[in-house]
């Protein structure tokens, strides 16, 4: 397979990348480099600044405020993203209940929720994974029963990333138990987090850092207007929604960036020392790597070109998501080797403003590396565990 551009997609890509060179926040650019985490605050100014150039929804349809981007135009927004270090777009709005709310939601749902979604002004998380719930998802518990002209709401979601930042939250519950099958029954639900009897308590990864958290409802009322598509087919939406997160989650250009920069950083040499890259051994882990990443682009290109005409993604983003995680893990590692002992011990403020930019390894600090490896361990698990993936991938693609 080959990537040429004509001239049109050689134009976009320079529109592309001056837009990220000119229209990046500068404070937003200098903690990115110097490893310093992000606000709620930095992502909505920095999508913002992508919904008034008309690229916030690069992957919507054109009538519902989209680009109509070609895959190859969707490929280059994605690499000069990367290259350029911009933040990830938080996915749970634009990339996740935004195409369920326009291909299953009411005219109604959609006039009320798709304009302030694609213009960031509402921040949405995840209510999937519970306590005791989450490879296995639909053995789920937290449950939705009728009462008048609304559900209540009794359960509780966990590993809700950002959900301490939410406005709103999309939730998988069970609306019937007297089901055939565990999959039947759930269906798909919008809730305002400001709603009586919602409770978000913090959870703190091991990098001490307050990403996911722990959400409880107790007889919270939701307007039975918020059920999204038909009772009873949540699984379906559900299904899709991964779909198109397990897509994202392989992380292809970022991780491109990531690998170039640290082959970069590998051929410096630092203080006089050899550099690096004057290990064969570890050049040949960062080859091999390529080699993969490589391949892995290859599949996301003929993925996107699926969803490109029309299909949803299909059981093949399953191989997205588990190969794209296990190489994102993989660079984790060879940052965590270039750093050495030097990636311990980590000073959670320590964040080094002084420490020359020459001299890191990564993201910031070398101490920064083993917090990074820590944390995305995650990685194979969200989106449905790998090993979830490598059955759905040897059942519904090798048709073993």
């Amino acid at each position: 397979m080959h990537v040429t551009f004509t001239e049109e997609e050689l134009a976009f890509q320079e529109e592309a990348r001056n837009f990220f060179q000119n229209e990046l926040p500068e404070d937003i650019r200098q903690k990115r480099s110097q490893g310093v985490p992000l606000e709620r605050d930095d992502y909505i100014r920095f999508q913002k600044c992508l919904f008034e150039k008309g690229w916030a929804g690069y992957n919507w349809p054109v009538e519902y405020g989209g680009t109509g981007w070609t895959i190859v135009q969707k490929y280059i927004f994605a690499t000069e993203m990367a290259a350029a270090d911009a933040p990830d777009i938080i996915p749970f709005g634009l990339g996740m209940v935004g195409p369920i709310i326009y291909t299953y939601g009411t005219e109604e749902q959609k006039e009320r929720f798709l304009p302030d979604i694609l213009a960031s002004n509402v921040w949405w998380c995840q209510g999937y994974s519970e306590p005791g719930s989450g490879s296995d998802l639909a053995s789920l518990k937290t449950r939705a029963d009728r009462s008048g002209d609304h559900y209540l709401l009794n359960g509780t979601k966990t590993w809700t990333t950002l959900g301490q930042h939410a406005d709103w939250i999309f939730v998988l519950a069970r609306t019937a138990t007297d089901v055939a099958r565990r999959q039947e029954g759930i269906s798909f639900l919008l809730v305002d987090m400001k709603s009586p009897g919602v409770t978000v308590k913090p959870i703190i990864t091991l990098d001490g850092a307050h990403e996911v958290n722990e959400i409880h409802f107790d007889n919270v009322e939701v307007p039975l207007d918020n059920l999204v598509g038909e009772e009873g087919k949540g699984w379906t939406y559900g299904k899709v929604l991964l779909q198109h997160e397990r897509t994202g989650t392989a992380g292809v250009a970022r991780t491109k960036y990531r690998l170039a920069k640290l082959k970069q950083q590998a051929a410096t040499s630092v203080r006089g020392a050899e550099p690096l890259a004057a290990d064969r051994n570890f050049m040949r882990k960062i080859a091999a790597t390529e080699v993969e990443l490589k391949a892995l682009e290859f599949t996301e290109l003929r993925t996107l070109a699926a969803v490109a005409s029309g299909k949803a993604p299909g059981p093949e983003s399953s191989i997205l998501k588990f190969k794209g995680t296990e190489l994102q893990q993989a660079v984790d590692a060879l940052y965590l080797e270039a750093a050495g002992y030097y990636a311990l011990p980590y000073v959670p403020d320590q964040y080094a403003f002084d420490f020359p930019q020459q001299e890191r390894v990564g993201e910031g600090t070398e101490t920064q590396a083993s917090l990074r490896y820590f944390n995305f361990r995650k990685a194979s698990i969200y989106g449905g565990s790998n090993e979830i993936q490598k059955n759905i991938v040897a059942k519904h693609v090798l048709g073993l």
